[in-house]
């Protein structure tokens, strides 16, 4: 199993915590488009620069796909059905919810089964005791300061390095 990225949202849609694992090759997207005119009035060339995807854009791409399905799961499926997972050809989303409203996700490859689980783990077992239960973290994570906690990310990475395959 590969594991891509886990992102942790909070009440506010913010994303405030983000860790890549292995990461296919970040996508060049299209910034600005020009025309070159030749002299007889003729277009010679179209060029486009290019721009990385920054790690902001991909959480809020990945926070708009949670929310998405999460209102069309809700407006087709009635307030009973929850969404938890997401696949396409190239990567499964996972996806838990806290009742702190809290939002978990993991993006790995698509052969992996449902890991749940392992994201109410995750929660239960190093986010609460190591930010939740923390005197000195914010409460609040407003103007983008996200969860700094050192016993977190290396809790993070000694409970996922042995599920996942990382090249």
């Amino acid at each position: 199993m590969t594991i891509f990225s886990f992102y942790i949202f909070d009440r506010h849609c913010e994303c405030i915590y983000h860790q890549d694992f292995k990461r296919p090759q970040r996508q060049l997207r299209p910034k600005v488009s020009s025309k070159r005119l030749s002299k007889d009035g003729g277009v010679t060339a179209i060029t486009e620069d290019f721009k990385m995807v920054s790690v902001e854009d991909d959480a809020k791409l990945v926070f708009g796909v949670v929310f998405s399905l999460r209102n069309m799961i809700t407006k087709l499926a009635g307030e009973k059905e929850q969404f938890f997972l997401y696949r396409t050809s190239k990567y499964k989303l996972h996806f838990y919810e806290t009742p702190s409203n809290l939002r978990f996700v993991l993006v790995t490859d698509p052969e992996v089964d449902s890991l749940r689980i392992i994201l109410e783990q995750i929660y239960i077992g190093l986010y609460v005791e190591y930010v939740a239960k923390n005197a000195l973290a914010p409460t609040e994570h407003a103007g983008g300061a996200g969860v700094n906690n050192e016993l977190f990310s290396l809790g993070l990475d000694r409970f996922l390095r042995p599920l996942a395959i990382f090249d």
